[in-house]
């Protein structure tokens, strides 16, 4: 082997040198695949802000993922980052942040720095970013990320949301991105007269997603649509009065019967993508059944929701609907089609592993499916997701059901 000086100096600078152009073509791939998520899952889903736009395209998501997870970074989706929390979706960032109007002067509060992607989007619409995380390693990390990046007008501190950050109050908007039971009185009162607010409120499973805006000291609200945050831990999880049954795992629902909500939204379920809800004499059960229709492939098409599942408990838990589809192709991928996915995940959110009904392709008329699997031990929570998936064509679901054994 050549142990000289001068192989040892060529054979650094080679190792740095591809570890360069990895690196490039690294972040080249990744600016692809940001530009491709926006057009589809932001810009092709509603967002119209431009500034919020520009800011999800150049807001590195990758960046504040742990490294295993960076694969998933520019899908639309969240992903856990540890400690039993998730880094939103894009949409669902993007939503939220157009949602507040960000203003150049605006002093804004978060309630739940998590990965600090939020914050980071924030950065370059606004004045200053004040964010409160309540888990040390969280906090600690993103505020590590945040530095390096230069994210030089965000603070951040370790602590409880619930009582907001008062010395720096008050704030003319407030992004909440974990679900209270009801909204925390100290963040009302550090919003700002006229200022506005969006918080996920509600029961465990079943929040819905609030614009509020403060006038003569109190909130009006405008429900914006149904949606699923980690719930807000400290003084609001010690205060909140329903929690869910693990014991009884059900579809809430699940035969769409319930008149959808604000632009339509069906109650109960989340993260809705070209969805609409048919009145017809032939649904398999009552009056209505949702169809979701794509022409457009690769591009969402789903509806979701969770529940709480104990798998100490609960040892078989058995899926049930009603389907039919009209001339359904594969979306991108083979595996883009229609089907109904129940996923597991333990305390952490980490994935157990899942069930499904499907995939489906082709036409069929209304047909009754069924799929039973073993709950795994350690099973603390489950998510239902029905749709296209990126497939084309139209697909119909109705009587969604979850019947257990102990």
């Amino acid at each position: 082997m050549n142990n000289s000086p001068l192989f040892r100096i060529c054979l650094i600078v080679s190792v740095y040198c591809i570890g360069a152009i990895a690196s490039a073509q690294s972040k080249k791939e990744f600016q692809i695949l940001r530009s491709s998520m926006v057009e589809k899952a932001v810009v092709g889903a509603g967002i119209k802000n431009p500034r919020v736009i520009e800011s999800i395209l150049e807001t590195e998501r990758h960046e504040f993922m742990p490294i295993k997870m960076r694969s998933k970074a520019y899908l639309d989706a969240g992903v856990p980052i540890g400690a039993s929390q998730t880094i939103s979706s894009p949409f669902i960032v993007a939503y939220m942040t157009e949602s507040i109007d960000p203003r150049p002067t605006d002093k804004v509060l978060e309630i739940g720095t998590g990965s600090g992607y939020q914050a980071a989007v924030l950065s370059p619409l606004v004045d200053e970013v004040y964010s409160i995380e309540i888990v040390k390693s969280l906090g600690e990390r993103a505020a590590r990320t945040l530095k390096k990046l230069k994210y030089d007008n965000i603070y951040t501190k370790i602590g409880d949301g619930f009582k907001g950050w008062k010395q720096h109050a008050p704030f003319q908007k407030i992004i909440v991105t974990c679900s209270p039971e009801k909204v925390p009185q100290p963040l009302v009162d550090q919003l700002a007269e006229g200022g506005l607010m969006v918080v996920p409120v509600g029961e465990r499973y079943q929040q819905t997603l609030y614009l509020f805006r403060k006038r003569d000291g109190k909130l009006d609200s405008v429900a914006l649509r149904p949606t699923l945050f980690v719930p807000m831990t400290g003084n609001a999880e010690d205060k909140r009065l329903v929690r869910p049954d693990p014991l009884k795992p059900a579809v809430a629902n699940g035969d769409f019967e319930l008149k959808p909500l604000t632009f339509d939204f069906m109650p109960g379920w989340y993260y809705q993508r070209k969805m609409k809800w048919v009145k017809d004499e032939q649904s398999p059960r009552g009056d209505y059944h949702i169809t979701f229709e794509n022409d457009d492939q690769g591009s969402p098409s789903h509806l979701m929701q969770g529940f709480a599942i104990d798998g100490r408990k609960i040892k078989q838990l058995k899926l049930s609907l009603s389907f039919q589809c009209q001339e359904v192709k594969p979306g991108l991928f083979p595996f883009d089609l229609p089907s109904a996915t129940v996923t597991f995940y333990d305390d952490l959110r980490r994935d157990l592993g899942r069930m499904e009904v499907g995939p489906f392709r082709g036409t069929r008329d209304w047909q009754r499916f069924y799929k039973e699997t073993r709950v795994p031990t350690n099973a603390r929570e489950a998510l239902i997701r029905i749709g296209l998936f990126g497939a084309t064509g139209s697909a119909s679901f109705d009587d969604i059901r979850l019947t257990f054994d102990k």
